[in-house]
Order: C-alpha cells, then structure tokens, then sequence
C-alpha cells in the first residue's frame, strides 16, 4: 500500500509538473502571429484606408478597410490563428469581387496591433472591431455580415452571440480547444489543464441571425465532423457547403463554386422564422 502511495504521489507531482509545462506554452502552441506587413490593398489594386480600432482596454489596433463604390453592406472579417491581414489577399479580392465593404483587422499581437493574444482579448478586438464599422462607417447591425475562418470563426461565432448582425459565415471551423486537445493528445486530452475554451459549440446555439457553414471532408487540421457538428448546433436558418481541399486552401481550390455560395447567401440569406 505505501508503496502504491508513493507511486500515485510521483505520478501527481509528474501529471502537475507537465500542466505547469504545458500551460506556459500553450500561447506558442495556439497563436503564430506575424509582425511584418509584407504587402498592402494597393499592392493589389485596391482602395483601402488604415484603420486604427481602440478596445475596451486601452489596445490599438490596426486594421484595413476596403470600400467598394456600390457596397450596401460591410462584412467584417476574421482571420485564422497564423500569419497577419497582410496574407489574407485572395480573401479580400473575393469579398471586394461580391460587392462588399470589408473590415479586416489583426488581432492584438498580430500586424501592427498592440498587445499580446489572448482569447478574452480577441473577443474584445472582436467587440471593438463591430464598434468601428456602426460608429466610423454608419453601419448598422443588420448591414454587417461576420466571417471567420478557423480560430477566427470561433471569434466570430462568440460576438454573433452578442449581436445582431445579418448573418454569421463560418470556413474551416472548430467546436471547442478541448475538441481540438482531444485530437491532438488523445490520450492525455482530459487531463490537462487548457488555457482557452473557444467553444464555439457552446455559443453558436445563442445565435440569431442566419447561418452559413463551410467545411472540407480534407480539411487536415479541423475535422470535417466539426463542421457538421457546428452545424447542427446552430439555430435556423441555416446552410452548409461542402468544401474541398486542404484547411488552409479550400475556399481556393473550391472556386468558383465557394464564391457563388457566398454570393447567393449573401445576397439572398434565408429568412428568421
């Protein structure tokens, strides 16, 4: 018996010293932001004004609007766990390409924008980010449709759920960290202590507004069963596209089908019951 309790007490103090690892690292493990703007809009050859976007804690922000001549509507526009809005060209083409002004912005940590990332303070540069597009554009709620790819569509599913806007757009997106913990640790998934939920599961059953989910049988990285489970949490109305191609090109490799999808959506989203 003693012996046992010493072995339970070495493997408590091993479990103990390993989440202490592990949840210092988690930041590295789950954001890989990019300082260096590598190009901007007009590289592209399109119109576009920096826009500096104060949060509720004092953070700046930077971000790019990109106006077009005949846009009725804005689409706010959230962007993965990698990389800056700088990499997010073939995006803004495709949105500019549909008729819309486009508001996207790098997180705090990320690009230009102060701070350091964190997931109560992406929601935050979220809640900012919807502010600056009613008070410096005019935009109302029911003008504003919300895009999130990949972490950013959790972000985006969360202040959805605060909201009123037209309607939420979810590409390659994942249920929860802890969902995302199992499928990288299996094995040791519910034991460890995780520093962010980003569950999107939870909060997008709160969401009023219509919904659209994209998501590839190939995506490696966020299976496709998270998408379908998305999907059936999500309030109607409701639609989803299956895509193809990888996590990180499938809304490229589904051309032009993707873009007819979000055009027909966006201008024709279904009606609340």
């Amino acid at each position: 018996m003693r012996k046992m309790l010493e072995l339970l007490a070495v493997a408590g103090v091993g479990l103990a010293a390993f989440n202490g690892v592990l949840y210092l690292r988690q930041p590295a493990m789950v954001f890989f932001p990019e300082r260096r703007l590598e190009q901007s809009p007009a590289d592209w050859g399109l119109a576009y004004e920096d826009a500096w976007i104060e949060t509720a804690d004092g953070v700046r922000l930077h971000g790019w609007f990109v106006p077009h001549a005949r846009a009725r509507q804005a689409v706010l526009f959230f962007h993965g766990n990698a990389g800056n809005i700088s990499h997010r060209r073939e995006t803004l083409e495709i949105l500019h390409r549909l008729g819309l002004d486009v508001l996207v912005f790098d997180y705090r940590g990320y690009g230009r924008s102060q701070g350091r990332p964190g997931e109560q303070g992406l929601y935050r540069d979220a809640r900012a980010a919807w502010r600056w597009l009613q008070e410096r554009r005019g935009y109302g709620e029911k003008e504003i449709l919300l895009l999130g790819r990949s972490l950013g569509g959790v972000v985006a599913t969360r202040l959805a759920a605060e909201v009123q806007p037209r309607a939420l757009i979810l590409e390659s997106t994942f249920t929860s960290a802890r969902d995302m913990a199992g499928r990288i640790l299996p094995a040791l998934s519910r034991l460890v202590v995780l520093r962010y939920r980003f569950d999107a599961e939870a909060w997008i059953g709160k969401v009023r507004c219509p919904v659209m989910i994209l998501h590839s049988p190939d995506d490696e990285i966020v299976p496709f069963e998270m998408g379908e489970r998305l999907y059936r949490a999500a309030r109607p109305p409701k639609r989803f596209v299956r895509l193809r191609g990888g996590h990180n090109d499938a809304f490229l490799r589904s051309r032009p089908a993707y873009r007819r999808a979000l055009a027909d959506f966006i201008g024709r989203p279904p009606p609340l019951p």
